[in-house]
């Protein structure tokens, strides 16, 4: 699910290593940052989701029952097609990552050989971005696999793959790390910002630990007050479900969430315990055995 490009990817590793010689007084009052904001439990409102077109899904493991947005309708009605086609019968579970997601509809899995590499399959066509800016990656979201940007700027999903999000709760200190990411990555791709990625390179083949220290704090001080705008953006009851239900805020506003689990979690919490091998595909075959739309 998550695609960096190459050299952004070097350059935040780097930084961390930097990042890494702080001080125990730096990481303790990190710690304390982490803990100033205290959440009551909130999960988010599957009751009232149900209003919404509900689909069954019948799996190795369980029954998994969901809801179909309509904010999101070329979506919504392609799953449903498929659904109505049985083109997800016989397919797997082919990669699970443990607390991010679980994912499948790969026509491919159908009968695939144990190890063989899956992700690739479709039906032959992509969908256009529906990406919302209020739908949210918390556990139970159910979204459009994609190729990453650098070969799919526009975003455009799979015809048939989709993912469920399993994610953890995320702390005010870890979702503040997650905009910074972003925003670190928005910021590198802006073209304008070009320079600084040559003076990684150049730093990086000279071995130059202070002109990266050099770079680290010149981009802490551009991203700072990003990180702060977006963090205050996001609504108190969002930030509240992510800390308290859980999820993968990373993935938000990257790809387009079409739906969401309303029963069935047993179910997730059983897929992230299965031994993965290469491709985080499970060693043991996760089968969907059947889909149907429900009255």
């Amino acid at each position: 699910m998550r695609t960096y490009h190459v050299l952004t990817t070097l350059m935040l590793i780097a930084l961390a290593a930097c990042q890494s010689k702080n001080s125990h007084t730096d990481q303790v009052d990190s710690t304390r940052k982490a803990l100033d904001e205290t959440y009551k439990p909130l999960a988010p409102d599957t009751a009232a989701m149900r209003k919404y077109t509900k689909v069954e899904m019948v799996t190795d493991l369980g029954r998994i029952e969901m809801v179909l947005f309509d904010a999101t309708p070329k979506h919504r009605d392609n799953f449903l097609k498929l659904v109505r086609t049985r083109y997800y019968e016989g397919t797997l579970f082919h990669r699970i990552i443990k607390e991010f997601m679980v994912q499948g509809g790969d026509p491919e899995s159908k009968g695939s050989k144990p190890g063989a590499m899956l992700g690739q399959g479709g039906p032959g066509y992509t969908l256009d971005a529906e990406i919302s800016d209020t739908l949210y990656h918390f556990k139970g979201a159910l979204a459009a696999a994609r190729q990453g940007d650098e070969v799919n700027p526009e975003r455009k999903s799979s015809g048939s793959q989709f993912y469920i999000v399993s994610g953890k709760p995320v702390n005010t200190a870890e979702m503040k790390e997650v905009l910074k990411q972003k925003a670190f990555m928005r910021f590198m791709q802006d073209p304008e910002n070009i320079s600084y990625q040559m003076r990684y390179q150049v730093a990086t083949q000279r071995q130059d630990g202070a002109a990266l220290q050099d770079l680290q704090s010149e981009l802490e001080k551009k991203i700072g007050p990003m990180v702060e705008t977006d963090y205050q953006k996001i609504p108190q009851r969002v930030k509240q479900i992510y800390a308290t239900w859980g999820g993968s805020p990373f993935l938000d506003k990257d790809y387009t969430i079409f739906g969401f689990v309303t029963k069935g979690y047993d179910v997730l919490e059983a897929m992230q315990t299965a031994e993965t091998g290469e491709g985080d595909r499970p060693v043991k075959d996760i089968r969907i055995l059947s889909v149907k739309v429900l009255p």
